[in-house]
């Protein structure tokens, strides 16, 4: 029964971190009344004008997206060096 208490372990962890993470806010965009605070005042060709909608915030030029795919590829090189690695030992014959 001692095997068995590995993968409960593991469980455990697993669900302890997901309920820690689902008390984590998000960032949801929301139209927020012209009143409330801090909200903007809109430009003035869109203010009157009822079919124009929400408007979201402008988020700029661009992002410079370069350290999240050296980091992605990074990470899924170490994730195969882990995975090649364990297979390796599986199949190697024990003493």
């Amino acid at each position: 029964m001692v095997v068995a208490r590995r993968p409960l372990l593991t469980a455990t962890a697993a669900a302890t971190l997901l309920a820690a993470l689902w008390f984590v806010p998000s960032a949801n965009a929301t139209d927020e009344p012209a009143g409330a605070p801090g909200a903007q005042s809109e430009p003035a060709a869109t203010a009157g004008d009822p079919a124009a909608g929400p408007r979201l915030a402008d988020t700029g030029t661009g992002i410079d997206t370069t350290p999240y795919l050296i980091g992605g590829v990074a990470f899924l090189g170490i994730g195969a060096a882990f995975v090649s690695h364990s297979a390796r030992r599986a199949d190697a014959p024990s003493a």
